[in-house]
C-alpha cells in the first residue's frame, strides 16, 4: 500500500498544474488501453490518432474531452521500455 500511495504522491505535481481540474482514469489491464477523461460521461464525438497509438478526443466544440492510450504498460517502468 506504501508504494501506491508514493506513485500518487509522484503524480501531485503533474496533476496540480494541469488545466483540468477533474479527471477519471480508467485502465483495462488485459487490453492494455489507458482511458483518460476530463469529462463524466465521456463527450467526445471526434478522434485522431498519432503513430504512438495515443487518440486524442475532442467533444463537439473542439476541446479536448480526453485521452485513449493504446499498449500503455510501454510507458511505465515495468514495461517494454527497459
Amino acid at each position: 500500500m506504501g508504494e501506491a500511495i508514493d506513485e500518487v504522491m509522484d503524480m501531485i505535481p503533474h496533476l496540480t498544474s494541469m488545466p483540468y481540474r477533474k479527471i477519471w482514469v480508467d485502465y483495462d489491464e488485459e487490453a492494455d488501453i489507458l482511458y483518460i477523461n476530463f469529462t463524466y460521461p465521456p463527450e467526445a464525438v471526434e478522434h485522431e490518432e498519432d503513430e504512438e497509438g495515443i487518440i486524442r478526443n475532442y467533444n463537439e466544440r473542439g476541446d479536448l474531452a480526453g485521452i485513449t492510450i493504446i499498449a500503455a504498460s510501454r510507458f511505465t517502468k515495468r514495461g517494454n521500455r527497459d
